[in-house]
């Protein structure tokens, strides 16, 4: 019997952005509806205002009440916001900030119900959703609280084999040390680890750990944090299977390309992991959230007020998240059946599994 199709949950994100610009150029493209079922929890006229507004190509949009209603090869929507929002292109508005948020409140109530399957979701901006209205700090705190299931979300930023995951979120970086603990290293670890398995096949990932002092903190000169956290942290992480090297200084790895040899990175902070990240994958990277029961996936762009309703976005980065919350889903599926009651196996495998590379020196003249 034929599989179906994976039903793919879009938020339309910040109605004043480039959300529906990549969402509408992404499927002009007909055969991307054939891989999946679309499924936009948005507006249809707000659809057909950008697409007008930017002279877009047509796409074969299909107005349903539910997700189970959803056609296969179209693009289905499901209004979540009244036809009279109003669309102010570029601007910050509380119109735009709660229309967002109503579409992710759709999708999430779809993804509990199982009548989704994955989420893919479009960029919004959080000053825009009104604090004394909404409580909502971002999708990754939001989605934790709804699927985390006792479970910490582990931000992480995906091109092909490079995976950059953060061990803290979004905060002052004046905060960073405070939060950075033996306890939260060691559990992002091995969510990374695990997920790195479940969601992209890999039977046995290597992590690189960045430190979180410059220079490895130069034996305490910088900061001990390597020494006392991470260090420590590390090894727990390896009891529980975990293979980690490291700590590394974050300017060496990148610079030298050390991330070739991994297949994950931990980074302390966000400007650590995202700076380098992006700047090796602005236009083709996505941003995946694991960790929690559901799949989502996100462009690693944000609502670019700049250039919205210029017809000057590209779309590669939303259709690579597409793509990935595709292949996340079937990993996840093949994984559960792999590991539920499985048979002992013998691997070979091209290493001896105990070798750790020596990268952790940083002999070069500071050029600071």
């Amino acid at each position: 019997m034929e599989e179906r199709l994976i039903k793919v949950g879009i938020t339309h994100g910040d109605i004043n952005g480039i959300g529906y610009e990549v969402i509408l150029k992404t499927f002009s493209d007909s055969r991307i509806a054939e891989l999946c079922t679309p499924i936009i929890y948005g507006s249809s006229k707000i659809a057909a205002y950008h697409r007008k507004t930017m002279e877009l190509p047509p796409v074969n949009i299909s107005s349903i009440n539910r997700a189970e209603d959803a056609g296969t090869n179209r693009v289905n929507i499901i209004n979540c916001v009244s036809d009279e929002t109003k669309v102010e292109l570029s601007k910050t508005t509380e119109t735009a900030g709660v229309a967002a948020y109503k579409a992710l409140e759709a999708a999430t109530a779809d993804l509990k119900k199982g009548t989704i399957d994955v989420l893919l979701s479009a960029p919004i901006n959080k000053q825009s959703i009104p604090a004394d209205k909404i409580q909502f700090t971002g999708h990754t705190k939001y989605l934790e609280e709804h699927f985390g299931e006792g479970n910490k979300a582990l931000s992480m930023f995906v091109f092909n084999d490079l995976r950059v995951a953060l061990a803290t979120e979004k905060i002052p970086l004046s905060e960073v040390a405070t939060v950075i603990t033996k306890e939260r290293i060691a559990e992002k670890l091995q969510t990374f680890g695990q997920s790195l398995k479940q969601d992209f096949t890999i039977a046995k990932p290597r992590i690189a750990v960045l430190a979180l002092n410059p220079k490895i903190g130069e034996a305490g000169a910088l900061g001990n944090e390597e020494e006392f956290i991470l260090l420590p942290a590390m090894q727990e992480a390896e009891k529980n299977g975990v293979m980690v090297f490291g700590p590394y200084a974050a300017d060496e790895f990148f610079g030298s390309q050390m991330y070739d040899k991994f297949d994950g990175v931990l980074a302390m902070y966000y400007d650590q992991g995202v700076i380098p990240f992006k700047t090796l994958a602005i236009e083709d990277g996505l941003s995946y959230t694991a960790g929690l029961s559901i799949i989502r996936t996100a462009p690693m762009h944000g609502v670019a007020y700049e250039i919205a309703g210029q017809n000057k976005a590209s779309e590669e980065s939303f259709r690579q998240a597409l793509y990935a919350a595709l292949d996340i889903f079937r990993s996840r599926k093949n994984y559960k059946e792999a590991t539920h009651n499985p048979l002992r196996k013998q691997y070979f495998d091209k290493g001896t599994g105990d070798e750790k590379l020596d990268l952790t020196k940083d002999d070069d003249e500071d050029t600071l």
